[in-house]
């Protein structure tokens, strides 16, 4: 007669071991692993594919845009293509959000430098001290 195993007094029955890994080919290499590995051209022409489709796409709705619209921008009144004015108005962004990633990139690089450089000086500090200690000959 078997005791239930959730019964108090009784132990719990120890785990199944796991099976060996099973090694598949002469090295242990795995068939199923990614035979190919990414590359730098590959990445490169995937991005290049990529920036064509979306060019590609832009000019079909500036092609498709060329009502003329009257823009007015801090005085100045003039009359462009809609889809000319919309393109310039995403470029126009595109560099603002471009230079504030800059200044805070910038502002990072500046507080690790910052943060790291009493720790570099007394490293350079130490460095004859640890090089002497440790000078075989």
């Amino acid at each position: 007669m078997q005791s239930d195993p959730l019964t108090p007094g009784t132990s719990i029955p120890p785990r199944p071991a796991r099976p060996p890994a099973v090694k598949t080919g002469p090295a242990g290499d795995d068939h199923n692993a990614d035979p190919s590995p990414v590359t730098r051209a590959g990445v490169i022409w995937a991005a290049t594919v990529t920036a064509l489709v979306l060019l590609s796409l832009l000019i079909v709705f500036i092609l498709q845009n060329q009502d003329p619209v009257q823009v007015q921008y801090f005085g100045l009144i003039g009359s462009l293509p809609l889809g000319i004015a919309l393109f310039i108005a995403a470029v126009v962004g595109g560099f603002l959000v471009a230079i504030a990633g800059a200044v805070r990139i910038t502002q990072l690089r500046m507080a690790t430098h910052v943060r790291h450089r009493p720790a570099a000086i007394a490293l350079r500090a130490q460095g004859p001290l640890l090089r002497r200690r440790h000078h075989i000959g």
